[in-house]
């Protein structure tokens, strides 16, 4: 086997000794990184030489949260980012109907609440588009706007329920809106656009999402919200050799109002994780809605929003339980969406019965998001070992005045407290969310060690004092993400005897302005010793 020397870089290894200037790769995996004269000797008589030519390389990015077809699918929509009101979102929603006459209903996202200028309504995109349904995701995925031909579509009228955890919304006088949140989303409006969906449509959103990674670095990711449609495009494209970033899912488990009905959830995780664990694609776990948003106001908190209003969560503890510790008894790994604090509050308790339950074993649970969160549910997290896994790009100031202003006391001032995860002694793992903001990591990077907006970097920073410095940072979002789902000997460093996953850049990021994070580019992705993007 010929080896592959890589030189003349500047190389960040997120490892116990964290710069190097040489890399020796062997089939799949690293043989040595180091000094350039050791590598040399080690690389034998008659490598392949490949000059880096001054660049820096980092280990290949792990997004520590991700919902990965969901990626691929938004690249086909009309995309609503940056659309700072009504009359924008209006405009660009017709623009993609006319330039599409030929598709059936259109598809946006990434609308944000403070640019409607009020509750979402259905005439309003009834003005854009009045003759064909039109479904517009919010830039969190946690709402999603109808017109009055896509509530016609998916059978939501005056009559139809709002079931727990959830909420049809409605005007004065009754009628539905055209805003359908939480659980009534996953219930009542997705699986309409699952049955519309097909094998080939998947096909081509799971190859769009790994291109895109390619291109921005991404050589693993950690899949928060795998369904039976996802997980069949993944194992196609594992089968088929067509994955190029691993893929580490932890199984969707809904509410469904009985304990015999939630655990068979929880069973079939246990079978998948038993069926999925090629070197490409793990079943590593479940993922569990404890709560919603602060910007749809359905986030679980302690005190009142600033219109004085409480929600309840969308699983109670005594649901919860039950789930967690079977879940654990089976040794899966559990993700627990918690944005508010009293939802923070339920998913540690959570985990705490499981231990009482269980007795010691090896854990890696984790909670996602931690937005509104206290000094106090951050010690017993870190206490009990839990994994904080949170999202630089959603404390980005350009999304931030909605968010700030459902609050609107002295919490908005401790939001998304990042460095308080790591001095209390937890593990933190960034991640994008990605669709839910876009998934570049270098932009992630800037918002993580600047608090100052990427899409808007004259903005204000958001609580400039929990920035982190930017090797901090990159750990957290490579060699951290590994760790929290098992694979810190398989990736996320670059270390001998691991996988030969890295990414090149186009300028040393460490010795330049943070600034730069937002121009740099990526020039190669090295995937299993395999350079699968070059740029």
């Amino acid at each position: 086997m010929t080896n592959d020397l890589y030189v003349g870089a500047r190389v960040f290894t997120a490892d116990e000794r964290r710069w190097a200037e040489a890399i020796v790769v062997s089939g799949d995996r690293i043989s040595y990184v180091g000094d350039l004269a050791t590598a040399r000797r080690i690389a034998g008589a008659s490598p392949r030489e490949i000059d880096l030519a001054g660049a820096t390389v980092l280990p290949g990015f792990v997004d520590g949260h991700a919902h990965v077809v969901g990626t691929g699918e938004a690249a086909q929509q009309v995309d609503l980012w940056g659309a700072d009101s009504l009359h924008e979102i209006q405009r660009r929603i017709r623009a993609w109907a006319e330039a599409h006459p030929e598709a059936p209903r259109i598809r946006a996202h990434g609308w944000i609440h403070s640019a409607v200028g009020g509750a979402p309504h259905r005439e309003m995109l009834d003005a854009a588009v009045p003759d064909r349904p039109v479904y517009a995701q919010s830039y969190d995925y946690h709402s999603i706007w109808l017109n009055t031909a896509a509530l016609t579509e998916t059978g939501i009228d005056d009559d139809t329920p709002s079931p727990s955890g959830g909420t049809v919304h409605r005007d004065e006088v009754g009628h539905a809106t055209g805003y359908v949140d939480e659980t009534a989303m996953h219930r009542l409006v997705w699986p309409l656009l699952d049955e519309v969906t097909t094998e080939a449509d998947q096909d081509r959103y799971l190859a769009a999402a790994l291109r895109a990674y390619r291109e921005t670095g991404v050589t693993a990711t950690t899949e928060m919200a795998l369904d039976e449609g996802d997980l069949a495009a993944m194992t196609r494209a594992d089968r088929d050799g067509a994955l190029t970033a691993r893929i580490a899912a932890h199984w969707r488990v809904q509410p469904r109002g009985d304990t015999a009905a939630d655990l068979a959830q929880v069973d079939r995780a246990i079978a998948l994780s038993r069926a999925c664990s090629s070197e490409w694609l793990r079943v590593v776990g479940i993922k569990v809605m404890v709560d919603g948003t602060v910007d749809g106001c359905t986030a679980a908190l302690g005190a009142p929003y600033a219109d004085g209003s409480l929600v309840a969560p969308i699983w109670s503890l005594d649901e919860l339980i039950p789930v967690v510790v079977a879940a654990d008894a089976a040794d899966l790994q559990i993700a627990m969406h918690a944005i508010g604090d009293e939802a923070v509050r339920i998913a540690i308790a959570a985990i705490e019965a499981a231990v009482a339950a269980n007795g010691p074993r090896s854990r890696r649970h984790r909670i996602e998001h931690l937005e509104v969160v206290g000094t106090g549910e951050i010690a017993r997290l870190a206490a009990l070992g839990i994994t904080a896994s949170m999202q630089p790009v959603h404390a980005d100031p350009a999304i931030q005045a909605n968010w700030r202003a459902r609050l609107g006391d002295a919490r908005v001032a401790r939001g998304f407290p990042w460095p308080e995860m790591t001095d209390a002694g937890a593990t933190l793992v960034f991640g994008t969310d990605s669709p839910t903001s876009p998934q570049a990591p270098l932009a992630n990077m800037f918002v993580a060690t600047t608090r100052r907006s990427a899409l808007d970097p004259a903005l204000e920073p958001n609580v400039p004092g929990y920035a982190v410095p930017l090797v901090a940072a990159i750990e957290h979002a490579t060699r951290d993400a590994a760790w929290a789902c098992r694979a810190e000997h398989d990736y996320g460093r670059l270390a001998a005897g691991l996988y030969a996953d890295f990414v090149v850049l186009d300028r040393d990021v460490f010795a330049l302005d943070a600034d730069e994070l937002l121009s740099a580019r990526v020039v190669r992705t090295v995937v299993g010793g395999r350079t699968v993007y070059e740029r």
